[in-house]
């Protein structure tokens, strides 16, 4: 937001409730991003939350052939500088998009796979199989509670599980602190991931190869997972666009939910 924008907005504040707006309310007046310009760009796409809708439990994300068609679209127009960035594993990257996207970084940046196909992958960590086991455990207590093992990480759903949101989160932070393993923060999900490349790291790693390199950086995505990749976006001469209400901190740009994304990525071509 301008600094004219904001300081307009704190003075209605001020002047009564009527006008009040929280400085939450205000991190989300980001405006809509300019038509986007394929010619010129390298783009950085989430998948949950941006591509697709979010699902209660990740195996209900199914493929869609619109959905497809517009990325295999994209990937053409712009000569292959379309990266799919998600912290989903690679294997269910692309059972969702059909494997019509090659340079894939996956579970938040941990597995990458470059545009020639060749797989970087980190070692796991070794406190995953006691984090699995006791996630597990805890998620036993209720049918919503749902624990994703990607290889790389681990995650403790509870989006159909919504009372047991505080435990799940301060269960998850007391094994991250028990295993050594990163803790991963996001929408109705706490994730214990590997400690290594995150994001943003994989942006800067695929800007450095062809096609990417000399290109502008855009990163879209849905929530707090994502931060890393505006900002390494920003930073490279780029931008991010966050979707839907994620209170974002790093991104320039807001679409309103994933169908907006989806309509702007098609506006494009």
């Amino acid at each position: 937001m301008g600094s004219k924008r904001l300081a307009q907005a704190l003075c209605n504040a001020q002047r009564g409730s009527r006008f009040f707006m929280s400085i939450q309310d205000l991190a989300i007046e980001l405006p809509a991003p300019k038509p986007l310009r394929l010619g010129e760009a390298s783009l950085f796409l989430d998948l949950d939350g941006t591509l697709a809708p979010i699902a209660a439990r990740p195996q209900d994300v199914r493929p869609d052939p619109s959905r497809t068609c517009l990325l295999e679209r994209l990937v053409d127009a712009t000569d292959g500088r379309l990266a799919v960035v998600s912290g989903r594993a690679l294997c269910d990257v692309d059972r969702i998009l059909e494997g019509c996207v090659v340079p894939v970084a996956a579970v938040h940046g941990l597995v990458m796979r470059d545009p020639l196909g060749r797989l970087i992958e980190a070692a796991p960590h070794p406190g995953l199989p006691r984090a699995v086991a006791e996630l597990s455990a805890f998620a036993a207590r209720d049918s919503g509670l749902i624990v994703e093992d990607k290889g790389l990480s681990v995650a403790l759903h509870f989006r159909l599980a919504a009372p047991y949101s505080d435990a799940a989160r301060a269960f998850a932070r007391e094994v991250a602190a028990g295993t050594g393993l990163a803790l991963q923060e996001g929408d109705m999900v706490e994730e214990l991931r590997t400690p290594g490349p995150s994001k943003g790291d994989s942006v800067r790693r695929f800007m450095d190869m062809p096609p990417f390199a000399g290109a502008m950086p855009i990163f879209v995505g849905d929530d707090a997972t994502d931060e890393d990749g505006f900002e390494a976006a920003g930073a490279l001469g780029g931008m991010g666009v966050a979707v839907g209400r994620h209170r974002a901190v790093n991104a320039h740009y807001r679409l309103a939910g994933v169908e907006a994304a989806l309509a702007w990525l098609e506006a494009a071509l």
